[in-house]
């Protein structure tokens, strides 16, 4: 008969997902260098998940206005550029975890493509990650009412705990 695992050693072998949003800002890009700094712990292992939305490619119509705007040569640079973006903010954020002096942890990328909120729930949820850390942009209330705010619905939609790190 075998004794039941405590608490401490459940939690020792379980893997903690932690998942950070990052984008091209520096908010960010700040969010996942306090998230490795103060989240991640020598007792647990831990897995980072680094995730970016990108827009929805664009819905294009045979009718455009000029019929040649959208052609192929156009369409096929905007995936170059956004392939590009994509690249380069990972390849910061992989810089920021790497300069920090820390314990072992696990990394891996996501890139997902939609409205950044429902995307960012549905992969926490796809997950069942243990916490989601993003960035605060510190917009004021009324930009905030005009754009939205992506953390805000995190924080009230995500089937996990959410930390919004506010840049100093």
């Amino acid at each position: 008969m075998t004794q039941p695992l405590s608490y401490t050693a459940e939690m020792e072998r379980k893997e903690r997902k932690i998942v950070v949003a990052v984008d091209e800002s520096e908010e960010s890009m700040y969010a996942l260098s306090w998230c490795i700094s103060n989240l991640i712990a020598d007792a647990t292992k831990n897995k980072v998940v680094l995730l970016y939305v990108k827009p929805p490619p664009p819905i294009y119509s045979s009718f455009d206005a000029a019929g040649y705007i959208f052609s192929r040569d156009v369409i096929s640079a905007m995936t170059k550029y956004t392939n590009d973006l994509v690249s380069s903010v990972m390849e910061r954020a992989e810089a920021t975890y790497k300069n920090l002096d820390t314990i072992d942890v696990s990394v891996e990328r996501i890139v997902g493509s939609g409205d950044a909120k429902d995307v960012i729930c549905s992969v926490v949820e796809k997950l069942k990650a243990d916490t989601l850390v993003m960035g605060s942009h510190g917009y004021g209330f009324f930009k905030r009412a005009l754009l939205g705010s992506v953390s805000d619905h995190c924080a009230k939609h995500a089937k996990c705990p959410v930390v919004i790190v506010k840049h100093p």
